[in-house]
């Protein structure tokens, strides 16, 4: 027997390779899932692998009757609809593991990039100007870092950032004492967090309990001139607050890599928003963890047709 595996979003062929290898599976690569190609592969497609590009809809699942098991390379699975795929019998399974050291060296930079003011510089430079005075910075060294959520990635922050000399506090309800004190975290209340930390960062998936979480009354409680970074979901933060309270001077600064809406929209007033540096969802955009998502998500699928493990899937509990 041949199961049929379609991957699409530009998933890493060669991270593919735990299929492609095996004579009992067909992989499919198609690069546009909006094409023609993409549409006649589905229909016979018992597997599919994406990324975040394209969206995992009823529509879609309905152009897939044989489609058994889903594979997310990367993290978030906010891009399938989780519901209309475990009424199916979809298994879903994602890949968490992957591209930890890449998310945790993202943070790392535009966290950097925020309390040195590097965009803004490169752009001064690039205009002619020389004007130092306008980008002193602060350093992280003595200062206290303040995670949400303290998983794979948060965990790999905090092991950088005690490298520069920080104080490490979390809130992450999910995270033993013991295994903090491991970690060299000390966990603490999230009204605390949020009036105690020089930096926040948030390191969370996007929930009914964690969209908007950083409103506008959050951001009145963060202590003046602290600096706010996400790198993980877009919609965790309330981006129009955000905008307002860069405008007023509240903050240092922030630093996004997600979005609630992804592109950012044109008229989106982070854009005009002053000390926040913006880039596009880069959190994982390197060679290195684009192979080890394709490749954690490929085993699991491999697994999933081979032995029916399903214990993996982020909907097991979906399933019988």
């Amino acid at each position: 027997m041949t199961f049929t595996v379609v991957a699409t979003d530009g998933v890493s062929f060669r991270g593919l390779a735990p299929l492609r290898d095996d004579d009992r599976f067909e992989v499919r690569v198609v690069e546009d899932s909006e094409s023609a190609e993409f549409a006649e592969a589905l229909v016979e497609a018992e597997g599919l692998i994406v990324r975040s590009a394209t969206q995992v809809d009823r529509a879609l699942l309905d152009e897939a009757p044989r489609l058994r098991v889903i594979g997310r390379a990367g993290v978030g699975v906010d891009n399938i609809d989780l519901e209309a795929a475990s009424q199916r019998g979809i298994a879903v399974f994602n890949a968490p593991e992957g591209n930890t050291v890449a998310a945790a060296e993202m943070t790392m930079a535009v966290l950097l990039a925020a309390v040195r003011k590097v965009a803004a510089a490169d752009r001064s430079v690039r205009a002619g100007r020389w004007d130092r005075s306008d980008f002193r910075g602060v350093e992280l060294r003595g200062k206290v870092l303040g995670l949400v959520g303290a998983g794979r990635i948060g965990r790999e922050v905090a092991r950088r950032c005690r490298a520069f000399g920080m104080e490490v506090i979390a809130f992450d309800p999910y995270l033993a004492e013991e295994a903090a004190e491991a970690f060299g975290i000390q966990l603490v209340s999230f009204d605390r967090l949020i009036e105690e930390a020089d930096v926040v960062s948030l390191h969370v998936p996007l929930t009914d309990e964690t969209r908007g979480l950083i409103d506008a009354e959050v951001l009145r409680r963060m202590k003046k001139g602290s600096f706010l970074v996400n790198v993980s979901r877009g919609g965790v933060i309330d981006e129009e607050a955000l905008a307002r309270a860069l405008e007023e001077g509240s903050l240092g600064g922030a630093a996004l890599d997600v979005y609630a809406v992804e592109p950012l929209p044109a008229h989106s007033p982070l854009r005009g928003a002053p000390n926040l540096v913006l880039t596009p969802h880069l959190g994982a955009s390197t060679y290195e963890a684009q192979i080890e998502v394709a490749r954690e998500v490929a085993i699991k699928l491999k697994s999933a047709f081979l032995h029916g493990e399903l214990n993996a899937a982020v909907n097991a509990a979906s399933l019988s």
